[in-house]
């Protein structure tokens, strides 16, 4: 994240949330978790005093971000395995996550 004003309020949110780390470096913010990263666009409108702050506004700060990312209409999802977005992107779980009752999927 960009060490700006918008990264910097973002990063006082973050470090209030449970199992996030944040790490300041002079040009830059990192922000981790375990398993998943949740911003909410309206927490950090008002952290800054903005009437709005849209997940395009957060991903002009964002430098660079491991997994995958899911951007929804009010909130920008990150997760550390690229398979947990798989609900939120429509994707079918992997095959080990079928139960085994319903046995493998093959393509039509």
């Amino acid at each position: 994240m960009s060490a700006g004003v918008e990264g910097n309020a973002i990063a006082e949110i973050m470090r209030g949330k449970e199992g996030v780390e944040v790490v300041k470096y002079p040009a830059m913010i990192r922000i981790d978790a375990p398993h998943k990263l949740e911003f909410v666009m309206d927490e950090i409108a008002e952290a800054m005093g903005a009437p709005e702050f849209s997940t395009a506004d957060f991903e002009l700060e964002t430098s660079t971000h491991y997994g995958r990312m899911v951007r929804l209409d009010d909130r920008i999802l990150l997760f550390a395995d690229p398979a947990d977005a798989a609900e939120y992107l429509g994707m079918e779980p992997a095959a080990e996550e079928v139960p085994e009752e319903e046995g493998p999927r093959l393509p039509a």
